[in-house]
Parts: C-alpha cells; structure tokens; sequence
C-alpha cells in the first residue's frame, strides 16, 4: 500500500498532537519547551499536516515533549517495525498514553519482572 506524501505528513502530525495532549501542553507550552525556537505556528502546521516533520525538528520536539523519541514522532520506531507483535504494540501505547505516575509503575512492573526471569526477561 502506498502512503502519499498528505497522508503521511498527517499521521507524522497525529502522533505529535497526541504525544503533546497526552502531556497536557498547549502549544504555547510546547513552542517555549522548545526554547521558542519551533514557533507555535510551525507546530500547528506539523500537527495539521501541513509541513512535513524533519528529523531536526522531530529531534528538537522529542527532547521537548520529554519522553518520547523523535523515530516515534516520525512514524519508524520499533511498533512499526516487522515481527512487533500485538501486546508488545499495546504495551507501548499503554506507556504513550498514560501520566507520569502511570509510566513509573508500568516500568517498576516490567523491571520486577525482568529481574525476577520471567519468561521472555533473557535471563532462561
């Protein structure tokens, strides 16, 4: 299935909208995280799909939004990688979607697990 440059450019947008709506910024907040140097109109227009993301401003977003990655902003990290499979997918919009707290726990889940061998962990 091919991709035009529209469609992508808009799904890039959809996943910086929801990365900084799942952090409660405006994009206000989000243009001064980033020391002003992306204007809130140029956030508006990657959000829009209006302007394609490059990987500088991607970069400059994902440090901004704090924890996320620039590849995620972008649409290449590894939950669209071939071979992810469905809970591993889900597990990570889990982490994506929730709060502060939220991620907290779910990492001290996932570690207490790797660290106790649980299957999967690497440690058979």
């Amino acid at each position: 299935m091919r991709v035009t440059g529209r469609a992508l450019n808009r799904a890039i947008g959809d996943r910086v909208r929801a990365a900084r709506l799942a952090r409660g910024l405006s994009l206000a907040d989000l243009s001064a995280r980033t020391g002003d140097s992306l204007s809130v109109s140029r956030i508006s227009h990657y959000e829009l799909g209006q302007r394609r993301l490059s990987i500088e401003a991607a970069r400059t977003l994902a440090t901004a939004l704090g924890d996320v990655s620039a590849a995620h902003l972008l649409g290449v990290d590894a939950d669209d990688a071939p071979g992810a499979d469905s809970a591993e997918a889900r597990l990570l919009a889990a982490f994506r979607a929730t709060d502060a707290e939220g991620r907290h726990r779910l990492l001290t889940v996932a570690v207490s697990g790797a660290d106790c061998g649980a299957p999967g962990s690497g440690s058979e």
